[in-house]
């Protein structure tokens, strides 16, 4: 089944001389609980492409659907909230509020919508996550990848549609980044998450499921790996 359809997904920045095309016509396909690896190099489009598919960004042309909803039809507030719910967003720099615990970070997309958390399911996110015993730290008492984790876990709380993961490595150490990879790959396999992953990482590619190649905003390349 297909969680994310995008039909002639393109973006274009500016106008006349000065038109950049970043995105020509994506057409893609994504089955629930894949694990995909988009990889280019940069300035390829592929963070473009991410953007779009997480309602940050809007399309110039084409559109996207995730879970039956046509991205392109909601206004700015509805986007947020979506993407709150929807989409689980990992960035390489962990975006963390430093003066909450790492406990109230995690459950910040349910604290703005003013639901209690689910505490059989949070409890397997942060034990999965090794943060069972840094529940009650600040960020900045955390190393690089215990940051990175947290920020996993933010991302994993509301159960998203997908996981939508921009270089979250990239900022790590070579230890780290085994870490975070194998912590990405549990919540998929243990999980059923839907992950894309952006990078121009090789060997972080190679441990997705699938990889597609970006070149000059066109997809040149959809390996099945697994």
């Amino acid at each position: 089944m297909n969680i994310l359809t995008c039909e002639g997904v393109s973006k274009v920045y500016g106008s006349g001389n000065n038109q950049v095309t970043a995105l020509a016509g994506i057409d893609l396909k994504i089955e629930r609980g894949e694990f995909v690896a988009i990889t280019g190099a940069s300035g390829s489009g592929k963070s473009t492409l991410l953007h779009i598919l997480g309602s940050v960004d809007k399309p110039t042309g084409g559109r996207v659907i995730v879970e039956g909803t046509d991205l392109s039809e909601l206004n700015q507030t509805q986007a947020a909230i979506f993407r709150r719910r929807k989409v689980g967003l990992v960035y390489q720099f962990y975006n963390l509020i430093p003066t909450l615990t790492v406990r109230k970070n995690i459950l910040m997309p349910l604290t703005l919508d003013k639901k209690k958390p689910d505490e059989a399911y949070f409890e397997e996110v942060v034990k999965t996550l090794g943060l069972s015993e840094r529940l009650e730290a600040l960020p900045n008492q955390l190393s690089g990848g215990q940051q990175q984790r947290a920020a996993i876990a933010r991302s994993l709380i509301y159960r998203p549609a997908l996981l939508l993961a921009d270089e979250p490595t990239g900022n790590l150490d070579q230890k780290n980044t085994r870490e975070i990879m194998d912590m990405l790959k549990l919540s998929n396999r243990n999980m059923k998450q839907t992950i894309l992953l952006i990078t121009h990482d090789e060997k972080a590619a190679l441990e997705a499921d699938r990889i597609i190649t970006i070149e000059d905003g066109r997809m040149v390349g959809d390996e099945r790996r697994r």
